[in-house]
């Protein structure tokens, strides 16, 4: 029996139902997999994280007092952005990926109005086929009895289709709505979660810059040495000063002796010239007067 335009139409709409049905619980489920991936990795590096908080704790106990302040601050403020991740992996789970395992319900529902929309259509489709065989065998009683049946099924199923269709209609709309929000939360649950840990890591950056290197190399080499032999470097130190500072003393008083005797050896010089200058002159005395008396 050839299927009448109606009947075919109806063919065609179910095919599309089906098919955006089975579109829907496919890639959503596929896509719920991959957020609930994406949130599990996201808790492991969560998990990493607080084991590098407590090792970083750890060894800034064995360190000099600056580097231990900046290495705990540091480590405080990583811990903060875990927190925040902690927040991160609990909102995605509840923003994104129940709403998205809640399809797998909805889609079930989905294919029982499908189903029962079908079961309607076989309905029909078997009454037009009794229908048929009645008008060959030509009793009027039974033919009146089986139109009358092909009468019911086809409103049954006119209305059951024009259900089916609101529902699609709404599944759709709904659909498109969900996808919306889901990926929406999504975006702003991340955004929330980089701008606080952007402002946290910005923090720990400062922090540990801060670190006063030369303060803790003093603490470092100050290590290095035992308080007894630092005492005996002072007293080493001590004897070194009182040596320079005698030899300094010594060097004073003898520069001043080279001062006093050069003055002495210039003293004496000067009276050695001005003897001298008076034999000179007593010679030339002489000399005059015994040219005197020659005269």
């Amino acid at each position: 029996m050839s299927r009448t335009p109606d009947a075919r139409v109806r063919d065609n709409q179910t095919r599309k139902i089906q098919e955006n049905i089975n579109n829907v619980e496919k890639h959503f489920g596929e896509m719920c997999q991959m957020f609930a991936g994406y949130v599990r990795k996201t808790a492991r590096l969560r998990d990493k994280a607080d084991l590098l908080v407590k090792e970083i704790g750890v060894y800034a106990d064995l360190e000099t007092p600056n580097l231990k302040r900046g290495m705990k601050e540091f480590a405080d403020h990583l811990a903060k952005v875990e927190d925040y991740r902690q927040a991160e992996v609990e909102r995605l789970e509840a923003r994104v990926i129940e709403p998205l395992k809640s399809y797998g319900a909805i889609v079930k529902r989905k294919r029982e109005d499908l189903k029962t929309t079908q079961s309607a259509r076989t309905r029909e489709t078997k009454q037009m086929a009794q229908l048929e065989r009645t008008r060959q065998r030509n009793p009027s009683d039974r033919q009146i009895i089986a139109e009358s049946e092909l009468q019911r099924a086809t409103m049954d199923a006119t209305r059951i289709t024009r259900q089916l269709e609101e529902t699609i209609d709404e599944f759709e709309r709904q659909k498109i709505r969900d996808i919306k929000k889901i990926f929406g939360d999504f975006v702003t649950v991340e955004m929330a979660f980089h701008a606080k840990a952007l402002e946290v890591f910005t923090l720990a950056y400062q922090s540990i810059q801060n670190v006063d290197e030369e303060e803790d190399l003093e603490v470092f080499r100050s290590s290095l040495h035992p308080p007894d032999y630092l005492s005996r470097l002072d007293i080493v130190r001590a004897n070194s000063k009182t040596s320079l500072d005698r030899t300094g003393s010594f060097l004073g008083t003898s520069g001043t002796l080279q001062q006093q005797r050069a003055s002495l050896r210039q003293m004496r010089r000067e009276e050695e010239e001005e003897e001298e200058d008076d034999d000179e002159s007593e010679e030339e005395d002489d000399d005059e007067e015994e040219t005197d008396d020659e005269n």
